[in-house]
């Protein structure tokens, strides 16, 4: 299995090449928003996801994983947002949040105007509370 790591790319050209003007506008409000949460800037991670902080974690396996503390990916028609290895913790935020689909590591939102801002905010922000533990 190959493993997500940091890369130079520059996460605002990568942003620019996205299709749509939606698309780059709600990374753009993501970005800001991730980043005041996490005071973290934004890194790429692999070709596709947009990372802020960096937790390692090492499993009961003695598996070891490096990944960002929060994270979104701008995919075909919707968003991959990186908050958790359980989306099912956060049912209570989930519901309240407007239209989405919950995988079980990632929330996925086709716009953030299909969201409800605050409640958005609120689950980032727990999500990054909830990630501290980790390092």
């Amino acid at each position: 299995m190959v493993q997500t790591v940091p890369t130079d790319e520059d996460v605002f050209a990568f942003i620019a090449r996205l299709d749509g003007p939606t698309q780059r506008q709600d990374s753009l409000e993501l970005v800001a928003l991730m980043g005041e949460v996490s005071g973290e800037e934004p890194v790429m991670w692999g070709p596709s996801i947009i990372g802020f902080g960096h937790v390692h974690q090492v499993y009961a396996s003695g598996r070891e994983v490096d990944s960002p503390r929060i994270a979104f990916s701008p995919r075909k028609g919707k968003f991959a947002l990186y908050l958790t290895s359980d989306a099912t913790r956060y049912e209570r935020q989930l519901r309240e949040l407007g239209k989405h689909k919950a995988g079980k590591g990632c929330i996925y939102v086709n716009r953030l105007a299909d969201v409800e801002r605050e409640k958005l905010r609120d689950l980032i922000e727990q999500a990054n509370r909830d990630s501290e533990w980790l390092d």
